[in-house]
């Protein structure tokens, strides 16, 4: 197995969960600053307030985004099992 291959599986890997967490952290992400702006203007510290919303967020972001994480995850998952022939076969 060649150097090349193990670090093409890995980039690989790596890009991919990138891809699939991206859209799910950047939405909580913009939610917190805009509820951290809130709280910072109208002076409420309410604990409940910062997390309620980011986790709303995330959750409504599963539902719009989940197909497109399932299909990038499957694909991969796809390309890396149809893979293992040329992995074995660069062993021997």
């Amino acid at each position: 197995m060649s150097q090349e291959l193990i670090i093409d599986i890995i980039r690989n890997g790596v890009l991919t969960i990138l891809a699939v967490s991206a859209p799910p952290l950047l939405l909580g992400l913009v939610v917190g600053l805009l509820v951290s702006v809130f709280q910072a203007v109208t002076s409420i510290q309410e604990p409940t307030m910062a997390f309620v919303p980011k986790i709303v967020a995330v959750l409504f972001s599963l539902i719009i985004f989940g197909y497109f994480m399932l299909s990038t995850l499957y694909e991969y998952v796809n390309s890396l099992l149809g893979s293992i022939p040329n992995i074995i076969q660069g062993l021997n």
